[in-house]
C-alpha cells in the first residue's frame, strides 16, 4: 500500500461512521488538530469523530485538489480541500476546509500520524 492508498482508505473508513475502521489507519502516536480542538490520543480522536457523526447525520467526507508535498521511504505529506455534506437538524448542509495529512511508514504499513483541519472562511 502507498500513502495515496492509505489516504483513500482513511476517507472510506471515515465514511463508514465506525471508528474501528478509522483506527486501523491511524498511527499509534496520531495527533489531530481541528479548528476548535487538539486530539492527542485515539480515545480523543474517536470522541471527536463520534460527536461529529452524531451532529451531522449521514455525513459524507471527501478530499479534492490533493497535492502531495513530500514522499520518501518513511513519510509522506499531502494537503487538500476537504468537503462534507450531510444533515444537521434535518436540513441538508455542506461545507469545506483545508487539510494537511502526514503519513509515517511503520512495520504495519503506512499510517496517518497527523491531521490538521481548518475551515475556510
Amino acid at each position: 500500500m502507498t500513502p495515496q492508498d492509505t489516504l483513500q482508505t482513511y476517507i472510506e473508513a471515515t465514511n463508514t461512521h465506525d471508528f474501528e475502521n478509522v483506527r486501523q489507519v491511524l498511527h499509534e502516536d496520531a495527533l489531530f488538530w481541528f479548528t476548535s480542538q487538539t486530539c492527542r490520543t485515539h480515545d480523543e480522536i474517536q470522541a471527536y469523530f463520534e460527536s461529529t457523526w452524531a451532529v451531522i447525520k449521514e455525513e459524507v467526507y471527501s478530499a479534492v485538489d490533493i497535492r502531495w508535498l513530500h514522499t520518501d521511504e518513511s513519510s509522506a505529506t499531502c494537503v487538500y480541500v476537504y468537503q462534507y455534506e450531510g444533515f444537521y437538524e434535518g436540513k441538508r448542509i455542506s461545507g469545506s476546509g483545508r487539510a494537511t495529512n502526514v503519513f509515517a511508514k511503520t512495520d504495519g504499513g503506512w499510517k496517518l500520524i497527523h491531521e490538521h483541519l481548518s475551515k475556510m472562511s
